[in-house]
């Protein structure tokens, strides 16, 4: 299984599904970023680690944190090893001084922890390959529209995750189009939408 590392580059709002947030991770070293939606709970513990904020007293995934270091157990490492159905799965790598164990996690869970015991966090070559969204900004600056056709999908909007059967009526010619958009406008929760049903086609 092939490794790569990936970063936490940060974590929005959600602009189509209430109470939700768009959790972006990108890979070290490349273009290729990953988007995930967590729920409020979890993208709040993750910001708040991002930010270096401490809550006056420990939340969760601090408790977590601190049981672990009175009984020296150390989390070496996050993997995300599944992706199913749009959803992400992932494992926790622990060390108890004796014995390297795993546990299963979610992703959003995961990624907190993570963040404070500061272990790198993994994914396999096969989800970056079916969930990653490459970034080639020499290649956006260069290109100019393949043709007048595909500009008309500017128009074709996504508003809601509820209206995602929406997209099954528009041309995989056109989607790739609207990823490409989304890319460029960093909306990358709408890029996911629409590469989730480019991939769904591709496994018919």
């Amino acid at each position: 299984m092939t490794k790569v590392k990936l970063n936490v580059l940060g974590i929005s709002y959600s602009q189509t599904q209430t109470g939700a947030y768009a959790l972006v991770l990108s890979e070290e070293g490349g273009k290729r970023r990953i988007p995930i939606i967590v729920g409020g709970f979890e993208a709040q513990a993750i910001a708040i680690q991002l930010e270096g904020l401490k809550p006056p007293r420990p939340l969760t995934h601090d408790l977590f944190l601190n049981f672990a270091k009175t009984f020296n157990i150390d989390l070496l490492e996050v993997t995300i090893y599944k992706l199913e159905e749009g959803v992400f799965f992932s494992k926790l790598t622990c060390d108890n001084g004796k014995n390297i164990i795993e546990i299963d996690a979610r992703t959003s869970d995961a990624i907190a922890l993570a963040l404070r015991f500061r272990c790198p966090i993994y994914t396999t070559e096969e989800i970056m390959q079916r969930a990653g969204i490459i970034l080639d900004f020499e290649k956006e600056q260069g290109e100019q529209p393949v043709s007048e056709k595909s500009s008309g999908t500017r128009d074709i909007k996504i508003e809601d995750h509820s209206k995602s059967e929406e997209l099954k009526n528009i041309k995989t010619q056109d989607l790739k189009s609207l990823l490409d958009e989304a890319i460029r406008d960093e909306n990358y929760e709408r890029a996911s939408l629409i590469r989730d049903e480019i991939n769904r086609r591709k496994n018919r």
